[in-house]
């Protein structure tokens, strides 16, 4: 008897962050596990529905179907519950149809919780209304670290009893071919810092750019990429106009891959985090990460990071030096950072969620054919 399930597929008309990111991967992974027969693909039928203004995304063995003339929170609660007839729902990115209770759901942190400065008022609204609603109707709740789903069930979002864990992977980062664009290649070198560039609150990055001044009596950079999404973040105070600050703005993964692999190290100063995706597409690469010791990270990163305190801007500063005084140091982090990223793989996340639907679809199996390692 065919299995009918639909993939929430409203991802692709977003800007891909790391939400959108795990969304395509697991999808990516999803598709390949159909194709290649496993058992818990067995009499399933996939299908990806998406909103008219999404971007093309090829699969093999997945059906792509545009729905609807509408997009966003009300695509979802409407054409998109509209067009399950009766079949099983997977969410990726924190939301979707309330109607619908064959659904599983990733909630990937309680941030709008423990950083609500971070968020504009109608999202951190929206969402603390949304999210306890899906972690009651839907039949399962999947979240991307230990930690994230601690804090789930402490704030009465998730039921423990109907959650699991998924993480993000490492795999893509793999396929990223190193290039440098003439930006990148310009700043890139073992003075450099590399920093995701946020205005956000909780991801802290003025503790970096504070210690500017500092870095620079010392030799040393600071690169940071990427941008707010100002209809999300509310503006934080992350300015700076020194000038070994290099602002890079939005690169290519291309682009990161070399300037991570050509740089000193990653910074990661978050005060909480639900997973962490750039310091384990960094330990993939062979760039040490430095981090801090709060929230998921030190799950994440286990002994192959750096630690400092996420208040501590003197700690953050003798750690760059060490690093940059010792070569040993950089190898020994860039060997234990690769080994640890392999213990993260979108195909074992993949195959997590195969079997949560097969359970959802009455499926009685009496070895689960997938367990996720406990990562410590």
């Amino acid at each position: 008897m065919a299995r009918h399930w639909t993939i929430n597929g409203r991802f692709l008309s977003q800007p891909t962050t790391g939400v959108q990111r795990y969304a395509r991967e697991i999808v990516r992974s999803l598709d390949a596990l159909i194709t290649e027969r496993g058992p818990l693909t067995r009499g399933l039928e996939l299908r990806l529905h998406c909103p008219q203004d999404s971007s093309d995304f090829p699969l093999n063995s997945i059906e792509y179907c545009r729905i609807g003339s509408t997009g966003g929170h009300l695509w979802e609660q409407t054409k998109l519950a509209a067009s399950l007839h009766g079949g099983g729902l997977l969410s990726l990115c924190n939301t979707g149809p309330l109607l619908s209770h064959k659904h599983i759901v990733c909630i990937h942190d309680a941030n709008v919780w423990n950083a609500p400065e971070s968020y504009s008022l109608g999202f951190r609204t929206s969402y603390k209304a949304l999210l306890p609603c899906l972690g009651k109707t839907a039949c399962n709740i999947s979240t991307v670290s230990h930690f994230s789903l601690t804090e789930l069930v402490r704030r009465d979002i998730v039921p423990s009893c109907r959650a699991f864990v998924a993480p993000n992977g490492h795999e893509h980062a793999l396929m990223w071919k190193p290039e440098h664009s003439a930006a990148t290649r310009s700043v890139a070198s073992r003075n450099t810092i590399v920093m995701i560039g946020s205005a956000a609150p909780h991801k802290n990055v003025d503790l970096i750019l504070g210690l500017a001044d500092r870095l620079g009596k010392v030799g040393m950079e600071i690169a940071v990429v990427g941008m707010s999404d100002s209809r999300v973040f509310s503006r934080g105070t992350a300015r700076a106009e020194a000038r070994n600050i290099h602002w890079l703005g939005r690169i290519g993964d291309s682009e990161l891959a070399a300037l991570l692999m050509d740089s000193l190290c990653l910074a990661f100063p978050s005060l909480t985090e639900g997973f962490g995706l750039p310091v384990v597409e960094a330990m993939a690469l062979g760039c040490p990460v430095v981090v801090s010791d709060r929230a998921s990270l030190p799950e994440v990163c286990a002994n192959a990071a750096l630690y400092a305190p996420a208040d501590n801007p003197h700690a953050w500063l003798d750690r760059f030096i060490s690093l940059r005084n010792s070569k040993a140091l950089r190898l020994q982090l860039a060997a234990k950072g690769k080994a640890r990223a392999l213990a993260y793989s979108w195909r074992t996340s993949a195959l997590r969620y195969l079997e949560a639907m097969a359970v959802a679809d009455g499926i009685d199996t009496d070895t689960r054919v997938v367990r996720l390692r406990e990562f410590t």
